[in-house]
């Protein structure tokens, strides 16, 4: 199905090419006065110029030529030039009926133009717990994977695990002095390796931060970290063998902390799986002539004559030879081209590192990693903060656990719901929670524009009330909750018809609908799911606007209560389907 703004520019372009005009001045709009129409058009004041006419006259032309349409209820012309459009109510029904009939899109099309697009929107580090600035990037870019696979793409989420480095030295270097007979630290051993991890989960935890902490202050110690970081990367079997456990075991706590917030990834990729192509990379951009030598470090320039703020050249390799992060993740841009050839890489990411992502982008361009039509997108998020507007902390003053986050907002859900006594079966109500809990959480970040840095406020996430997450699962309930009355009196709508709007409420809650492909397309287009929650929202309030002013269930007329009831129903699954590329669903009752 076309856009209702696509059908609308169409007539409207075909009105301005039989009077005479160009259609290029026919693009038509949202009202911004929704009080007096629905829909405008400015073009006559932009076209009064080249036709040398009061811009009044030619709207007057083109409203004349609309106003008998069956799509239009009105259509008027409005000095000084504007054309106004009210949508017949009608042609509305119709289109609204065509979106119920497609209960898997419900009238949006796919792109004709489908790409590969790989998301790196990860970026743990392993032996590490997650940790709260961890969850932008997951939401935002889950969010964006389900938005680009609702619009026909293929899209690609990869974790990008940071494993590779002196963190693994200094686990490494830690483990060996608490257990030093395990046989990793062997050099002479031949045979096979244990299958089980030499620890824990809760272990790996605490190692990591007590390794770190001793770097800091043993020199000795830090120079024994870094021998293992090049022992490892220069592929000692007892290291690689610790290195596969940490990755096992970090990965396996990391999926159930991420499967928490409904997030998932396709590749579970580190820095490690880069390593193998550095070594062609860092020669081919020597022997191409782009890297040279500079005070010791093997850099390429990337700066560019049009450039407001200096940027500095990429570092590909320190003078002692070793790697870095912009080495690392050229080498990832190597192997995502080598094995899946994407259109586009998006990387979801905090904005602050915006330069080295600009210096990362040109040197891939410059030495020719990517092709001219792939597309490298940054896409920078700003802060969490809490209420004191400064990065969100624990009540310690500590950085607060993802998990430790999820697990407060689940309570505070849970014991909403039981105040409000509309669960009483605890199981139930415990599940129930989890996904209010996930609503306020995922909604409260994706209502914010990413770069916006934003306020963390768990009262208000968690209300039931205003543009929050369990507002929207509060709205879906309600409708669920009238259609099962509505099964138990009529059994059921099927056949029934959406009838035109009788009430300025019901009209406004079709036009609301009928929005939802235009919604979708511009989330996509944009990297911007804030625009499909600030479409929910409309889309909710103008649902219950609608059932508070509407005897729905008591009305008389059989057709008009089934009508209403196929406008609830495409409500639901318009905002369900919305909610789900979002990243969250909705329970029975609340």
């Amino acid at each position: 199905m076309k856009k209702i703004l696509d059908l609308i520019t169409e007539e409207t372009e075909q009105a301005f090419t039989e009077c005479g005009y160009d259609k290029k001045y026919a693009k038509v709009t949202l009202s911004n006065r929704p009080d007096l129409c629905e829909y405008q058009c400015n073009g006559a004041l932009a076209a009064a110029k080249e036709y040398k006419k009061a811009p009044f006259l030619i709207a007057d032309e083109i409203a004349a030529k609309l106003s008998d349409h069956a799509m239009f209820a009105a259509a008027e012309s409005v000095k000084p030039g504007f054309i106004n459009f009210k949508i017949d109510p009608g042609y509305l029904a119709g289109y609204l009926q065509k979106m119920s009939e497609d209960q898997e899109r419900f009238g949006c099309e796919k792109t004709n133009s489908p790409k590969k697009i790989m998301i790196d929107y990860g970026g743990p580090n392993v032996a590490k717990p997650l940790h709260i600035g961890h969850l932008r990037s997951a939401i935002i870019g889950e969010s964006i994977k389900r938005i680009g696979r609702f619009m026909g793409h293929t899209m690609i989420g990869d974790v990008h695990l940071g494993d590779w480095g002196l963190q693994m030295g200094l686990i490494i270097t830690e483990l060996s002095q608490r257990k030093p007979d395990l046989v990793y630290f062997d050099e002479k051993y031949q045979g096979e390796y244990p299958k089980e991890a030499p620890f824990t989960i809760s272990e790996l935890e605490e190692i990591y931060p007590t390794a770190s902490a001793k770097s800091k202050e043993d020199d000795a110690y830090k120079e024994a970290a870094m021998q293992a970081t090049y022992e490892l990367q220069n592929g000692r079997a007892g290291y690689q063998a610790l290195l596969s456990h940490i990755l096992e075991v970090s990965v396996s706590d990391l999926k159930r902390n991420y499967e928490n917030l409904n997030v998932s990834f396709d590749l579970w990729k580190g820095e490690s799986d880069a390593q193998p192509f550095i070594p062609d990379m860092v020669q081919k951009m020597k022997d191409d002539g782009y890297a040279y030598i500079s005070e010791g470090a093997l850099v390429v320039d990337v700066k560019e004559e049009t450039d407001a703020k200096e940027v500095p050249p990429c570092m590909i390799l320190k003078s002692d030879g070793a790697s870095l992060y912009n080495t690392t993740d050229l080498a990832t841009i190597v192997w995502r081209m080598k094995e899946y050839h994407p259109d586009e890489i998006i990387y979801v990411v905090d904005k602050r590192q915006e330069l080295y992502f600009t210096q990362v982008f040109r040197c891939a361009r410059k030495t020719r990693l990517v092709g001219e039509d792939t597309r490298l997108t940054f896409q920078g998020f700003g802060t969490m903060n809490g209420r004191d507007g400064k990065p969100f902390k624990t009540r310690e003053g500590g950085v607060m656990r993802l998990e430790s986050l999820v697990s407060e907002i689940n309570e505070e859900m849970y014991q909403k719901i039981l105040d409000n006594h509309s669960v009483t079966d605890e199981a139930e109500a415990k599940e129930t929670a989890k996904q209010v809990a996930l609503s306020a959480i995922k909604y409260g970040d994706l209502s914010n524009q990413a770069s916006k840095d934003y306020i963390f406020d768990i009262e208000r996430f968690t209300s039931f009330e205003g543009n929050t997450g369990p507002y929207i699962l509060y709205t879906i309930v309600r409708i669920k909750s009238i259609l099962a009355k509505y099964r138990a009196l009529d059994g059921g709508c099927s056949g029934d018809r959406i009838l035109p709007a009788e009430s300025e409420s019901e009209k406004a809650l079709m036009l609301e609908i009928s929005r939802f492909s235009a919604a979708m397309e511009a989330a996509f287009a944009e990297t911007a799911p804030h625009k499909v929650c600030a479409y929910i929202y409309g889309l909710a309030n103008a649902l219950n606007r609608f059932y508070h002013e509407t005897k729905i269930l008591t009305e008389e007329r059989k057709d008009v209560r089934a009508s209403y009831i196929c406008l609830l129903a495409l409500t639901k699954g318009v905002l369900e389907r919305c909610i789900e590329v979002l990243g969250f669903s909705a329970p029975e009752r609340m």
